[in-house]
């Protein structure tokens, strides 16, 4: 998952809430975000313990081994290291400040939305392309908390360590959103669901509007 591997933020003094988790040493990542630091312990286990049932993996429609639950749980496995850390990577550095800006309930509502989403964009893809073969890994959701994140602080830098120059996170979304969209109609990046991960942030984007959200709202707990 590139989004992660690739870039860091550049903090700066009151440029989000992200910075809180420096200021306020009194507060606890358990309780202040409990959904990305679940998600992320979730995962950890479900990785290292070895448990990655077939049946948790997104199974294509046709396939005979789709199950509704698999919309979601397809999202806490991963099919090795690297895939595990970059996602989890990426839900602690975008996912964290949305939850403390947002509060629990709205959060894990949005990300599990973005990973649904993207389940069904896989599954109208694998329909049109065929082929049985299971999709794993949360990097839909990731790619909607990267969305959102740019929708609510979209002056934030964020650092591309391929490109030494700091680039708006809104239009480091717009470059990643077109580069994955490149990638899944010219099918040079095999085995990636590069369209999952476009459907997680459509999806996203679309409850971002269900909920009315405009430039500099802030959301109640």
């Amino acid at each position: 998952m590139l989004t992660a591997r690739y870039c860091k933020l550049i903090l700066q003094p009151g440029s989000s809430p992200l910075n809180q988790r420096f200021s306020n040493y009194s507060s606890s990542p358990l309780t202040d975000t409990p959904v990305s630091f679940g998600v992320i312990i979730l995962c950890a286990v479900v990785y290292f313990t070895g448990f990655q049932p077939a049946g948790l993996a997104l199974w294509p429609l046709e396939s005979g081994f789709f199950a509704p639950w698999q919309l979601l749980t397809y999202g806490i496995l991963h099919g090795n290291f690297n895939h595990l850390f970059f996602n989890m990577f990426a839900v602690w550095m975008f996912g964290t400040p949305l939850e403390r800006s947002w509060g629990t309930r709205r959060y894990l509502s949005y990300f599990a939305v973005c990973v649904a989403g993207a389940a069904v964009a896989q599954l109208g893809v694998q329909l049109f392309e065929g082929g049985i073969y299971p999709t794993i890994g949360a990097s839909g959701g990731v790619f909607g908390l990267l969305l959102a994140y740019g929708v609510m602080w979209p002056n934030n830098r964020i650092f591309l360590l391929f490109f030494p120059v700091p680039v708006p996170a809104k239009w480091f979304v717009l470059i990643y959103g077109g580069i994955e969209l490149l990638l899944g109609f010219s099918r040079a990046m095999p085995g990636i669901a590069h369209f999952a991960h476009l459907g997680g942030m459509v999806f996203g984007a679309l409850l971002l509007y269900r909920w009315g959200w405009r430039p500099g709202m802030t959301w109640k707990r």
